[in-house]
């Protein structure tokens, strides 16, 4: 799948690639355009790798930034058998940033939410780029209790930016109602799988991120603020953005390093928007792997498991050093 939209260290691919389809597109190819074919092949497919296996963290933002790159909605055409749509928190209204219902994945039943940005302009007023409202969370909130009841998993994907910071958000409680969730779905009595398919940007992105298995693909991030903002405290301009997302460590790579998700999925050759269908399938199988480990732990432990698995991140060891004269002055002195 070629992509509308072309980042700058992917020109050199795409280039390559418009030449393989002029060579394809001839009629009646010689053996000598055969062979040429089949190294531009080659050749493209080791571009790829290069090119995406040494992305720094500020390119890795874009990439998961890609216009192309599949959203929550491309994921459940692509990986759910049915899918039903519930709507609205009872309280205000239906955000259309987080999208809520029952799918079947195979014979596996599952309640579904996944946060989308939109795929044209329209969209993405309704969704604003993925940034949800107090309602959004109570939606899911709600929706996951219900889950619950019926003994249901629940599979959450990731996608925002963060959290709408407008004045009706706040007025209607967007910080307590973040809150909630992150309390109550830490004692919800089935297994929560969550992945991160884009941007897992702030309380946005942890307001539906308290789980038993947390994923990150391949080339998206999870992080405390945004490169631009943290650009912008630090150094007062966002011109400073990828020095910032080098310094918040907040791709798959540092992520698992940091015992904060606990896998990285890797991502078809040349990354998820290449290839909507590869992505799917790779995704399809993890949430089933996944489901299945957790499935059949008693309700104790399941819960257990989680507060501990949340509570251990941020650990650290503190090194005591000892002035080793001081010491010895100490010791010749008692």
């Amino acid at each position: 799948m070629k992509p509308q939209y072309v980042l700058p260290f992917e020109r050199p691919i795409v280039q390559l690639e418009e030449q393989l389809a002029t060579l394809e597109a001839q009629p009646g190819p010689t053996p000598t355009t055969l062979e040429s074919i089949r190294n531009m092949r080659v050749e493209i497919a080791k571009m790829k790798r290069e090119v995406f296996e040494n992305l720094d963290a500020w390119q890795t933002v874009q990439v998961a930034r890609h216009q192309d790159r599949p959203q929550a909605r491309d994921y459940i055409e692509l990986v759910c058998d049915e899918f039903i749509e519930l709507h609205g928190d009872r309280a205000f209204g239906d955000d259309r940033a987080i999208n809520v219902g029952f799918a079947k994945l195979d014979d596996c039943k599952v309640l579904l939410i996944g946060q989308h940005k939109g795929r044209n302009l329209q969209e993405r007023n309704e969704c604003l780029y993925g940034c949800a409202h107090p309602e959004g969370y109570r939606k899911a909130l709600q929706k996951m209790e219900l889950a619950a009841k019926f003994n249901l998993p629940i599979v959450c994907l990731i996608d925002t930016p963060g959290a709408y910071p407008g004045i009706g958000a706040e007025e209607r409680g967007q910080a307590y109602t973040i809150a909630v969730n992150l309390r109550e779905m830490s004692m919800l009595p089935v297994p929560i799988i969550c992945i991160v398919i884009g941007e897992g940007g702030s309380g946005g992105a942890l307001g539906l991120g308290i789980g038993d298995y947390v994923g990150i693909l391949q080339f998206a991030y999870y992080s405390v603020i945004s490169p631009e903002g943290c650009a912008g405290i630090l150094w007062k301009s966002v011109k400073f953005a990828d020095q910032a997302a080098k310094a918040l460590k907040f791709t798959g790579r540092d992520l698992l390093q940091f015992g904060i998700v606990d896998e990285v999925i890797q991502e078809p050759l040349g990354a998820a928007h290449r290839d909507h269908r590869a992505m799917a399938i790779t995704l399809k199988q993890t949430i089933l792997r996944n489901i299945k480990s957790l499935e059949n732990l008693p309700r104790e432990e399941l819960l257990e498991r989680r507060y501990q698995k949340f509570r251990r991140i941020g650990e650290f060891e503190e090194l005591i050093v000892v002035d080793e004269p001081a010491a010895n002055a100490v010791t010749s002195t008692t």
